[in-house]
């Protein structure tokens, strides 16, 4: 999973970094999508990705862990949360990505769509041990994440490719994420006595 979270993320990258063929692509496909779809509707998804809707999730998801008990997920799921304006601020300086509508740059990788990736992944994967079927909760953090990505894109803010990168990128914080609140959880039941 890591390796190709990697992959995808490098190759994305050096393709928007280079020009290459991949780079035309995404932004032959990105001026066809722009537009479509109806306005309220894409403008509400794309606001999925603001810090005012994704970190109150994000933070509701902590405190429940946080009252649940849990200590080293929630501190991961709000370390990871503030790794991303370290991991995508520079990114998008360097690689100054002009957007669809617009000759300003930084539009890659997308802040918006890597906001909305960690803060409902974080959330999911906090929460997923205490619902009934534990598969509802990352389910429902793709489909948060993709209808942001979805209305990033349909609205004209970003290239489908930034939107892609971003995933790549904060995929692997999550996947991190994962593992340390496994461990964590190993590591309280065995604590745990049994009777």
């Amino acid at each position: 999973m890591v390796s190709g979270l990697s992959a995808l993320f490098a190759l994305t990258t050096w393709q928007i970094a280079a020009d290459g063929p991949l780079r035309r692509l995404d932004e032959r496909t990105g001026r066809a999508l722009v537009g479509h779809g109806p306005e309220r509707l894409t403008e509400l998804l794309a606001d999925l990705g603001n810090t005012q809707v994704a970190l109150p999730v994000l933070g509701c998801a902590i405190l429940w862990a946080l009252v649940r008990g849990e200590r080293r997920a929630p501190l991961a799921a709000a370390l990871a949360m503030a790794a991303v304006p370290l991991l995508v601020v520079p990114l998008k300086e360097w690689i100054a990505r002009p957007g669809p509508l617009t000759d300003a740059t930084g539009y890659y990788p997308s802040g918006h769509a890597a906001t909305a990736a960690v803060a409902y992944g974080a959330a999911a994967l906090l929460l997923a041990p205490y619902v009934r079927y534990a598969w509802m909760m990352p389910v429902a953090a793709v489909l948060m994440t993709v209808a942001t990505g979805i209305g990033l894109v349909l609205r004209g803010y970003h290239w489908p490719l930034d939107v892609a990168g971003s995933w790549w990128l904060c995929g692997l914080l999550l996947v991190a994420l994962r593992l340390l609140s496994r461990r964590s959880r190993r590591r309280s039941s065995s604590r745990t006595p049994s009777c």
